[in-house]
């Protein structure tokens, strides 16, 4: 093993990232200094979940919690953009802004205010490399073009498609682009000829997906990585379990 790579992956997970991302960094961090290596950030930015980028911080005098997440444009945008194409808008970055001292230190107050990024995504991996948690860690994006055409074909994936004035995340199957409106309810909406730029993978393919362009050699896997990632799909791959963290869904407010 010349030069092993140590990967993590995670979506967006909060302005402020939620504690279990700094506990996947953490563990990374330790193996290199036991293996060397490089460590690799898989930045999962093409899921499209709102629920993901919701950031539960605690009152820093009465202690309550309270849950802040982005606002969104509109109802498409919300349920169905992926979250790099999910916009930012500038009122909500103010208002949320103003908040912020009742919860976290003024240097966390002062790099949310110097931000300044169009779209979720960006916004989220800007804050958590201005927090210092990504210094010599590469990070590969699931939304880049030449990511996406460099990975191997997958038989169930999301395509991202233009749908009344945004770009959605729509399901492929049996030849259907399809939105999901919940429980077994779904939109089916028109759509053209696509190629591996637009698509994205399902979570039981995204590994296998990932880890043909990024073909790392350790993999740090969160709780519920651990069921669900078939291990069958890299079996030269050594898998490690995350550090234990409290509060794991938590906001990470540290500098």
């Amino acid at each position: 093993m010349d030069h092993p790579i140590i990967c993590f992956g995670q979506q967006p997970c909060g302005f402020f990232p939620k504690r279990f991302l700094f506990a996947k960094i953490t563990a990374a961090r330790r193996l290199q200094k036991e293996i060397g290596g490089e460590i690799v950030f898989f930045f999962h930015d093409s899921d499209h979940d709102p629920r993901e980028t919701s950031t539960i911080l605690r009152d820093r005098n009465s202690r309550q919690e309270v849950v802040l997440n982005f606002q969104f444009k509109n109802r498409i945008q919300r349920q169905f953009s992926p979250l790099y194409a999910k916009r930012v808008l500038p009122e909500w970055q103010k208002k949320t802004a103003r908040q912020l001292p009742n919860y976290v230190v003024r240097s966390l107050v002062e790099h949310f205010k110097q931000t300044k990024c169009s779209n979720v995504a960006d916004f989220c991996l800007e804050m958590y490399t201005r927090m210092g948690l990504l210094e010599g860690v590469r990070v590969e994006r699931s939304s880049a073009p030449e990511f996406r055409a460099r990975a191997v074909a997958v038989s169930d994936y999301f395509v991202d498609q233009p749908y009344e004035g945004e770009i959605v995340r729509a399901r492929y199957r049996d030849g259907k682009l399809l939105l999901h409106k919940g429980g077994d309810q779904f939109l089916e909406i028109p759509g053209g000829e696509f190629g591996p730029e637009q698509i994205s993978p399902t979570r039981d393919t995204r590994f296998r997906w990932m880890q043909s362009v990024i073909r790392c050699t350790h993999y740090v896997a969160g709780a519920s990585e651990q069921h669900y990632v078939d291990k069958g799909d890299a079996p030269n791959v050594k898998f490690i379990k995350r550090d234990e963290i409290s509060d794991f869904d938590r906001a990470y407010t540290e500098l």
